[in-house]
């Protein structure tokens, strides 16, 4: 087991692994714990009652977070024409068609978070699905990744649109932000989440649907939260 460092074991002295705080509490619990030499990013993970492998039961889609993610997102658009000068009005960092997606395949390129495509350039990008589907970046209609709407695809990522999908676990991993943000901050991006997640809830599903929650920073303990509470927070 790797050695803890004194940071993180101070940081886990100071969070009661027995309770089950409000999201509020643990938000400022988390903001509270001695700070790493980088800004970390919080992440949340949500447990959901669901069977991901029965097709109505997966839970995945996307949300512009109110307050971003705290990092620049660099957006690469497959488009031609119109849609090209579009994408770059809108602040798209790359922005071609087939010598993005040579360049891709021949020379490893992946100076890019994210990337979008009109649907009449599915045909150059669904031969990079190898190379882009193991690392989520292959674009999807269902997330609006692919759409004739190109500048308000780019204006979405570069203002903090963040995908999640719920794992072979059933848990859904995100971020929400940065230690840096302020705690309100943070507590409206989880509840965003949150919210859009129950709305996703599949009429499929029997018993309990949020059956545990945690938040944790990159280098801190996750601390528990009440799904109960978080839930009121977040509809309230």
């Amino acid at each position: 087991m790797p050695k803890q460092s004194k940071r993180y074991r101070k940081a886990q002295d100071g969070v009661d692994a027995d309770k089950l705080y409000s999201l509020e509490d643990a938000l400022k619990q988390l903001k509270d714990a001695p700070a790493a030499k980088f800004d970390e990013t919080v992440d949340i993970a949500i447990n959901l009652g669901v069977d991901p492998k029965h097709a109505d039961q997966m839970i995945r889609g996307a949300i512009v977070l109110p307050n971003g993610v705290g990092r620049a997102i660099r957006v690469l658009v497959f488009a031609k024409g119109d849609k090209e000068k579009e994408a770059l009005e809108a602040g798209a960092d790359h922005v071609g068609a087939e010598e993005l997606a040579k360049k891709i395949q021949d020379e490893g390129w992946f100076d890019f978070d994210r990337v979008i495509a009109t649907p009449d350039m599915m045909g150059v990008v669904g031969r990079l699905g190898r190379v882009l589907g193991p690392r989520g970046l292959m674009p999807n209609p269902k997330l609006g990744t692919v759409t004739p709407n190109v500048g308000d695809a780019v204006r979405d990522q570069k203002a903090g649109k963040v995908e999640y999908r719920v794992d072979k676990a059933g848990i859904v991993h995100c971020g929400i932000g940065k230690v840096s943000f302020e705690a309100d901050k943070l507590w409206e991006n989880a509840s965003a989440l949150i919210d859009v997640i129950v709305r996703a809830k599949p009429a499929s599903t029997k018993g309990t649907y949020l059956k545990k929650i945690a938040v944790s920073s990159t280098m801190g303990p996750g601390i528990k939260v009440d799904p109960g509470s978080a839930l009121l927070e977040a509809q309230g």
